[in-house]
């Protein structure tokens, strides 16, 4: 009889696997640096957009680097760039494009291609085309850093009407990310955003974002944060919250500016006392938060309305 190991389901801090797919200006570059920002940390960029990871070099006041990738654009070559960013110790990798290694120069369907017209057999090139791409996948699962990896969409224009003119318009739409089939299946968050820079959320194991449409910022790498330090470390059991997160969270409660930035900041909070079954914590955020939205609620007086 075959022995397994069964234990408690216990929550664990990680590091973020985060992916990010849309059009042409839709702005994946910046909204990456912008969430990496909030994680806190040295950051470092894998750039495979000729050049593009410098066009924000005086975006963040902290800066970062920049490891420029040209072809051929290998998953082997990926992989010695995450490493070459792990040892000059960043703590989170922008990966900007994921999508150079699967359909770039040298990336897995052009040396499939080129495997198969030399051989004749199509299913013998993945057969050794698929490792080599899936390796890829394990060096970001497995990574020490937080990744947060981007990756182009097919694009598609859509005629629809627009609301305040009546005229028919065109819009720009991102589809699905040009990727392996799949691929949003190995983050713990996926993000697509449209041309107008906000994003929606495909896939969210965080269950931050549930039925969220929002332009991403350091908030939002704030809010990773937090849920990703929440939990053991390790073998380590406990039920508070550490100083540092309470501290975190009250922070991102108090620099609320509006009752939806209230919501999400208190969601975070809520989610990590209740794992960890802290209910001191969960009294003083909860204090805090209600403190928080009597400021934001309007007051009589703004409405010439009799207090």
């Amino acid at each position: 009889m075959a022995s397994f190991e069964i234990h408690r389901a216990t929550k664990r801090r990680a590091k973020l696997r985060l992916g990010m797919s849309g059009p042409a200006g839709s702005g994946k570059t910046y909204s990456a640096l912008m969430i990496a920002s909030g994680l806190g940390g040295r950051i470092g960029m894998i750039d495979t957009e000729h050049g593009s990871g410098d066009l924000y070099a005086d975006l963040l006041p902290e800066g970062y680097d920049v490891l420029t990738l040209s072809p051929p654009y290998t998953p082997a070559r990926y992989i010695e760039a995450i490493h070459a960013l792990e040892d000059i110790g960043v703590q989170t990798i922008i990966i900007d494009s994921l999508t150079h290694a699967w359909s770039g120069e040298g990336g897995s369907l052009d040396r499939q291609g080129k495997i198969a017209d030399k051989s004749g057999n199509s299913w013998q090139a993945w057969r050794q085309v698929t490792p080599e791409h899936n390796a890829l996948v394990e060096a970001i699962l497995q990574s020490r850093c937080h990744i947060i990896a981007t990756m182009r969409a097919k694009t598609e224009y859509v005629q629809e009407k627009d609301e305040r003119t009546g005229k028919q318009v065109v819009r720009k739409v991102g589809l699905a990310p040009i990727m392996r089939d799949g691929i949003e299946y190995e983050f713990t968050t996926f993000f697509e955003l449209d041309v107008q820079h906000q994003a929606y959320v495909g896939k969210d194991r965080t269950r931050l974002f549930d039925g969220q449409i929002f332009r991403p910022d350091p908030e939002t790498g704030r809010n990773l944060a937090s849920w990703l330090n929440a939990g053991v470390d390790g073998e380590r059991a406990g039920n508070a919250m550490t100083p540092d997160q309470k501290t975190a969270m009250a922070d991102a409660i108090n620099r609320a500016e509006s009752q939806d930035d209230l919501y999400r900041a208190f969601a975070v909070a809520y989610r990590v006392a209740n794992s960890l079954h802290d209910q001191d914590a969960l009294a003083e955020l909860t204090a805090l938060k209600d403190q928080r939205k009597a400021l934001l609620e309007p007051h009589p007086q703004q409405f010439g309305m009799a207090a």
